[in-house]
């Protein structure tokens, strides 16, 4: 118990001590390019607890949550189904493997010719460059499952419908998080390259505006929101895997302690 309060104070007071380390260091600051932390929490509230928050960080988050929704369910279902079947890995393997290759964004100048519409642009962007963290994990949780559980499940009577639902993706579902959460980062990243090169709102666009019209203050302001939004989205999907794998961390713990 002592470990855990000594762990959670850390998690808290090691920002709270860089925060507090830019605020000293950058008071009294006149350079054009490294503002006061003072004047940049200024602008953050102006601009991120005002009328930006609507016209910019919500169309912004729902881009971003839409192309990760789906690439999620589409990266556990090509996923399993490569997992699960030699022949698809076989046929569709070398497919996966070049698409993967490709970093996302430089599929913008596709997709600014084949979709008209901007929102569908950026969720096109956002659930391809976010599925191939999550089929790869899934494809290896899927074929590290063990063959005795199979085996034993389809005594019991288990279907393939039943042997899926009951074994194998519960026994792949701790690295298919790993790849949720490595996906939700690629998931930011992708967001503010869009809306940087293909936008007329969004985080990443009036972030690059303010570069544009060298108002520093507000780009750093806009750059502390993406801190922000990131941490807290990554702690939200933290707190569902630790609910939904809580039987696996259990388990883990009665194999260590036996």
């Amino acid at each position: 118990m002592n470990r855990r309060v000594t762990l959670l104070a850390l998690e808290v007071l090691t920002p709270l001590a860089v925060v507090a380390g830019w605020f000293v260091v950058s008071a009294g600051s006149t350079s054009l390019y490294y503002p006061p932390l003072a004047d940049i929490l200024q602008r953050f509230g102006q601009i991120w607890l005002g009328s930006g928050f609507v016209t910019d960080a919500l169309p912004s988050l729902g881009r971003m949550l839409a192309g990760y929704g789906i690439a999620a369910v589409a990266g556990v279902v090509v996923g399993t189904a490569l997992g699960l079947s030699p022949m698809a890995r076989t046929l569709l393997g070398p497919t996966v493997e070049f698409l993967r290759a490709l970093p996302a964004v430089l599929l913008i100048p596709f997709a600014l010719v084949v979709f008209t519409n901007d929102t569908t642009l950026k969720v096109f962007v956002i659930a391809l460059g976010c599925s191939f963290p999550v089929i790869l994990n899934t494809v290896d949780g899927v074929r590290s499952v063990e063959p005795l559980q199979l085996d034993v499940a389809q005594m019991f009577g288990f279907g393939r419908v039943e042997r899926l639902w009951r074994v194998v993706l519960p026994s792949a579902s701790p690295q298919i998080f790993a790849g949720l959460r490595a996906s939700l980062s690629l998931a930011l990243i992708l967001m503010v390259v869009s809306e940087m090169v293909a936008s007329t709102n969004g985080i990443g666009y009036s972030i690059l505006q303010s570069q544009r019209l060298f108002a520093t203050t507000d780009m750093w302001a806009g750059i502390v929101l993406l801190g922000v939004l990131g941490y807290l989205i990554n702690t939200a999907l933290v707190v569902v895997e630790k609910r939904v794998l809580a039987w696996h961390r259990g388990f883990r713990a009665s194999v260590l302690g036996s």
